[in-house]
């Protein structure tokens, strides 16, 4: 599920002039270079997750949905939490290259977190499964699983707060902001949207997350965080909400 970096932003005309957008289209074609078998099967894995908003999913499902025999997994992948290790660095790969872009464009940095607020709720929106996954490798699997979750996605999306956070304060738009709460804080906001929205339909009768709830939320997000982060300056704060 490779994606080229030029295609992730569109820019396109605002009453205030141009602003960038994520692009938040989900790549279809596989990456170049990879092995054609493993692929199917990550595929097949991803749809069936989405299909059943599960992450419980058996091997000989997955076999039968991407048409390789389950035996594949082992050579593959070692086994079935190697798979699900794989999926995840798949899909977190895809986002983290969309983070470096986002960093190297010529926008504020006001508008950068605007973009990386919608784009990481939108992530999980696309792939339901993506928190569930988290929390399976990094708390019920192996500790090597933990570590290298921690390092494909946890610690790069912690150094691009801490190199945005570290702009935004240098051109005077943000406040001075710990970037392991900032990352806390939005990151387990975004994450109990999906991964706690089960528990509030039980106890509140919350229906699941759909399109309207992903743009409502990001509206919200939007609010909640840029009240709390931007410098506390009228001028500042009028350019930000451009």
């Amino acid at each position: 599920m490779g994606l080229c970096a030029a295609s992730i932003y569109r820019r396109v005309q605002t009453p205030s002039g141009t602003r960038a957008q994520l692009n938040t289209s989900v790549p279809t074609k596989l990456a170049a270079g990879r092995n054609a078998t493993a692929d199917k099967l990550l595929v097949a894995a991803s749809e069936l997750m989405i299909e059943r908003a599960s992450i419980e999913v058996s091997l000989s499902d997955i076999a039968q949905k991407s048409g390789v025999n389950a035996a594949l997994v082992k050579y593959h992948f070692g086994n079935k939490d190697g798979l699900l290790l794989a999926l995840l660095a798949r899909d977190a790969a895809t986002e983290i290259s969309q983070l470096e872009y986002l960093l190297a464009q010529p926008i504020t940095p006001s508008e950068k977190l605007r973009l990386h607020i919608g784009g990481i709720i939108r992530a999980y929106h696309q792939f339901p499964y993506m928190n569930r996954l988290i929390h399976y490798l990094l708390h019920e699997s192996s500790p090597s699983a933990a570590d290298e979750v921690s390092k494909f996605f946890v610690a790069p999306l912690l150094d691009f707060h801490r190199r945005l956070l570290a702009e935004g304060i240098k051109a005077g738009q943000f406040r001075k902001i710990d970037p392991v709460l900032f990352y806390t804080s939005l990151i387990g906001a975004c994450d109990h949207l999906f991964f706690g929205r089960h528990a509030m339909s039980r106890a509140v009768g919350v229906g699941p997350v759909t399109d309207e709830v992903c743009r409502e939320y990001i509206k919200h997000m939007e609010a909640l965080i840029f009240g709390g982060v931007l410098n506390p300056d009228k001028e500042t704060a009028a350019v930000a909400a451009g």
